[in-house]
């Protein structure tokens, strides 16, 4: 495992407490060797993560489309891949990922962590896909996903398909832990 995507928002009306966590986790994450894939973002988490990376002599690739390019959103000491729009930019950040880690964020963060996590259940993509549950801003979306195995909506064995750390300095061992379903695709319907 060699690459790693953060999926983070890029708010800049997020409180400390999240971009600290963005910076700890990039820099942890450095620290131990890794690449940073992310959005290639400039503000919020997204820019307290590559600022943190590139303080820390790490190396990190932006995935941005072309209209947020234009529009000048993307860090301007960021390596970036341009693509043409969002759902290519989802494909690119997963296909040159070895794992992805969810830090706090909005609508985009969410769906980009569960597209991982339906990608993982039907063994398109293998990785370890990780929650960092800062401030417990994650507790509703898990609570959602435990009650749709307890409604059987997935099998109890797809809770293994994602993993929640409460800080950064956890992140290591959950990437190096996580589970790979055999045979997934055979497993992804409910039975």
């Amino acid at each position: 495992m060699k690459r790693i995507c953060i999926y983070c928002a890029s708010s800049p009306k997020a409180a400390d407490i999240y971009k600290d966590s963005a910076s700890d986790i990039a820099r942890i994450l450095v620290k131990n060797g890794y690449e940073i894939v992310y959005g290639g973002g400039s503000i919020g988490l997204m820019g307290a993560v590559a600022d943190s990376v590139l303080a820390n002599n790490g190396k990190i690739t932006g995935v941005i489309p072309a209209f947020m390019q234009e529009l000048e959103w993307g860090h301007p000491d960021v390596e970036m891949i341009e693509v043409t729009n969002m759902h290519e930019r989802k494909s690119k950040m997963l296909e040159i990922s070895d794992g992805v880690i969810a830090l706090a964020g909005g609508c985009g963060t969410f769906e980009e962590i569960m597209e991982a996590i339906t990608w993982k259940r039907l063994g398109l993509y293998t990785g370890p896909a990780v929650f960092l549950n800062t401030n417990n801003y994650y507790d509703p979306i898990i609570q959602q996903l435990d009650k749709a195995v307890d409604e059987n909506f997935m099998n109890p064995e797809h809770r293994s398909l994602w993993s929640v750390i409460q800080e950064p300095e956890e992140v290591i061992e959950a990437l190096k832990n996580h589970i790979i379903l055999d045979n997934p695709l055979s497993r992804a319907a409910v039975k």
